[in-house]
């Protein structure tokens, strides 16, 4: 047990016979996360599993933390998320809705992974991309990001959604390669549209190549 969590007597949840989770709760303020003491976390499977939420991080909500995944930094795990296996949520990054991340996936720095989007395998995402709706990235391969583009100096996120289509993500947008184009040419500049299209051939080709 660390000093920073303890377990919620009685609140638990049995997904399966010999796999039980555990409510936690903070036993100190975070700050950095908003967090007061006793306020109520997320659920693990065990003792271990909290021993692997360390430095900030925060499990909250019915997210879930098991195998032999971490999280860590000032990394939140929120929602109905789950996080297992090998995986690693650190930095910054957010995994929330109804999320995975399994297998040997790396979520961090600033990115955001919601809704039902799925990581897994050996992908990596990172710096300011975000990853939401149906996407399934499941490997390097699987996903394409820019980072300050646009006139906000955003991040443009390209990935493959679990049929196989492919997604952009750019700031409350999300939508298809076409749907972005045309949204793109309605409210932006000529130069701006441009380099949009321009981002998004080259998204595509990388995410479109087979495996050497």
């Amino acid at each position: 047990m660390t000093n920073k969590y303890e377990f919620v007597p009685g609140d638990e949840i049995t997904i399966a016979p010999g796999r039980t989770f555990k409510r936690i709760r903070a036993l100190v303020a975070i700050p950095s996360l908003d967090i007061a003491p006793d306020a109520l976390g997320g659920y693990v499977e065990s003792e271990k599993n909290l021993s692997r939420v360390s430095g900030n991080a925060w499990v909250s909500g019915d997210a879930r933390v098991s195998g032999n995944a971490w999280v860590s930094g000032d990394a939140q795990v929120s929602g109905y998320a789950r996080v297992y296996g090998d995986a690693r949520v650190y930095g910054n990054a957010w995994v929330y809705g109804d999320a995975r991340v399994s297998g040997d996936a790396r979520v961090s720095g600033d990115a955001q992974v919601s809704g039902y989007a799925r990581v897994s395998g050996n992908a990596w995402v990172s710096g300011d991309a975000q990853v939401s709706g149906d996407a399934q990235v499941s490997g390097y391969a699987s996903i394409v990001w820019f980072s300050k583009v646009g006139r906000d100096n955003g991040t443009l996120t390209v990935y493959h959604a679990k049929d196989n289509t492919i997604l952009v993500t750019r700031g409350c947008f999300l939508g298809t390669i076409d749907q972005f184009i045309e949204k793109s040419e309605q409210v932006h500049d000529d130069q701006t549209h441009l380099e949009y299209r321009l981002l998004i051939e080259v998204a595509y080709s990388r995410l479109k190549r087979k495996p050497a």
